[in-house]
């Protein structure tokens, strides 16, 4: 999640209680400085002709059009007009879209420190983050802000955007919120000075068993490298010898991030990933040379069609050594390099450098038309529609672009990882009724409330006992519904019991990660995933894969059951 952490209605069934939210920007490139980019190249004359030619019909806008114009909205127009006719993820960001771009990858923001949400146009605290400043000043879960800096903030329209630039700030400055709290008829009137507040981007890291232990990474920012190392040690501490690795959903960051992961689990001098593009300058290669926390033992990756960028570097390199057992859906397929540029007003480019590949030669990049963006962004409801999320047999490999594995597994380039185990998307359980209640939050508002109303009395068990003892009642489905109802969404019996394992799982997670996890400053929400987990169909076969998984370590491909198939 993204923060002063917001918390929005999810579609996806098995992400909806997953906290943090991310824009989904990747920089597969990670921070390359590009001081002398801009010397050599094309000749500097057809550049000029070019400048000259917009600077000319700009100025005649300004200063003879009819009507009065904001330049800086055309320029801005002009140049994301421009980079259309590029490749898809060549793209520019105004100022204020490039600092917040940034900061989904930075190590931290400063600002109040809450995690909020906007239901019925009011912006409600889910929790103040342990230790922040608004802890620190008494904000409390289920607070409504008001007013920020007498600036309204309830009423139809706001946003969360809205809320990130009056609750964001420079660390020190004060912030006074005017709040309403359930039970007292007058506001309540705060001031709270903003601080650094830290972001996390590894979600989960808990023992599924004795020996298997699970670690969910949602970006690569920043921090992201530090935070494995430490989730990892401390899962050995605890026993750990087979591992899951979920990469799902997780759109990428920084590639010297990802590669420096790839180093922990891939042991001597063996190539990462390369960079090639039209200037040498641009070209790399990344090796392994660490000794790794877990070079040996039963390693599973789960990916899917959200799993891009540095992701794919990732899974990309652990299948090409025969280091991991691939498992889930055919990742996204971005396989191009961007150089962050920015610019001298604060916005930034976002150009695209070079093209990456696996170690084995694969560009994982898919297929687009320059120009082609609407085409290229159409990708994913192509899948769906080809059933290629649900059955293995759909998704087809390019058979000019077979490469092979150390072991001599055959691999196949040109668009996203493709598993070594399919598991299709689970949607047997989805229903309009249950997508309803996602867009009014009911799920998630009523969880958080059930949390508030009965935490004395669940906090006086342990986070064991409640995932083992604790059942969402039918009498809170009734309640739920009745919530549903007040908010306009009809009730239907038939959806409902068709929905209801989610709905269910869900308002657990969530009631577990409110009483038992929100006063962690690791970032974890293990709480979440260790109830909804179980209810996991990619998660549950990889659990079943770690004698595959040993086997493929020891080299013993022939006994692996490893479908690959070619146009």
């Amino acid at each position: 999640m993204n923060s002063e952490k917001s918390q929005t209605p999810i579609n996806n069934p098995k992400s909806v209680v997953r906290l943090p939210i991310i824009i989904g920007i990747t920089l597969a490139a990670g921070v390359l400085l590009g001081s002398t980019f801009f010397s050599g190249g094309k000749k500097l004359s057809d550049v000029a002709k070019g400048f000259n030619k917009f600077r000319e019909v700009l100025s005649l806008v300004e200063n003879n059009y009819v009507d009065s114009v904001n330049t800086e909205e055309l320029v801005d127009y002009s140049i994301s007009k421009m980079l259309e006719k590029l490749d898809p993820h060549t793209a520019y960001f105004n100022a204020e879209e490039a600092t917040a771009a940034r900061s989904q990858l930075e190590s931290g923001f400063d600002g109040i420190g809450v995690e909020f949400n906007i239901y019925n146009d009011t912006v409600y605290v889910v929790t103040p983050l342990s230790g922040g400043p608004s802890e620190t000043a008494g904000i409390q879960s289920g607070d409504r802000i008001i007013s920020v800096n007498k600036e309204n903030l309830s009423g139809p329209g706001v946003t969360n955007a809205q809320v990130y630039k009056l609750l964001r700030g420079k660390r020190g400055t004060k912030v006074d919120l005017a709040i309403e709290r359930v039970g007292l008829k007058e506001k309540m009137n705060f001031a709270v000075v903003r601080d650094r507040i830290p972001t996390f981007s590894v979600d989960a890291s808990y023992m599924v068993d004795q020996e298997i232990g699970y670690i969910k990474v949602s970006r690569f920012s920043e921090s992201t490298f530090e935070e494995f190392k430490s989730a990892l040690k401390t899962l050995k501490t605890q026993g750990l010898k087979n591992l899951i690795l979920d990469l799902r959903g997780n759109p990428g960051g920084y590639m010297e991030r990802a590669t420096s992961m790839a180093d922990e689990f891939i042991a001597g001098d063996k190539l990462l990933v390369y960079t090639e593009g039209k200037d040498s300058r641009f070209d790399r290669k990344t090796r392994s040379h660490v000794d790794g926390l877990f070079e040996q033992g039963p390693l599973i990756v789960l990916v899917d069609e959200g799993s891009a960028s540095a992701s794919e570097i990732l899974a990309g390199a652990l299948q090409d050594h025969d280091r991991a057992l691939v498992v889930g859906r055919r990742s996204y397929g971005k396989g191009l390099v961007q150089m962050p540029i920015k610019l001298n007003d604060g916005s930034e480019l976002r150009l695209t450098i070079s093209r990456y590949y696996t170690p084995s030669g694969r560009s994982i990049q898919k297929p687009y038309e320059l120009g082609k963006g609407d085409d290229y962004s159409q990708d994913l409801s192509h899948r769906y529609e080809s059933g290629e999320l649900f059955n293995v047999d759909s998704i087809k490999f390019d058979k000019s672009k077979v490469y092979k594995t150390d072991g001599g597994r055959i691999v196949y380039g040109g668009g996203g990882i493709t598993p070594d185990i399919f598991v299709p998307k689970d949607t047997v359980m989805n229903s309009k009724y249950l997508f309803e209640l996602y867009s009014k939050n009911i799920i998630r508002e009523y969880a958080l409330r059930y949390a508030n109303n009965n935490q004395k009395k669940l906090e006086k068990q342990t986070f064991d006992e409640f995932v083992k003892t604790f059942d969402v009642s039918d009498a809170m489905i009734a309640d739920m519904v009745k919530d549903a109802s007040k908010s306009g969404i009809k009730p239907n019996p038939t959806e409902l019991n068709l929905s209801k394992p989610i709905i269910t799982s869900q308002t657990k997670a969530i009631i577990g990660r409110y009483v038992w996890g929100r006063k962690q400053k690791s970032g974890l929400n293990n709480e979440v995933f260790q109830v909804l987990n179980p209810t996991d169909n990619v998660f549950q076969q990889a659990v079943q894969m770690f004698n595959q998984a040993a086997q493929l370590e020891k080299g013993k491909f022939s006994s692996l059951n490893i479908p690959r198939k070619a146009d």
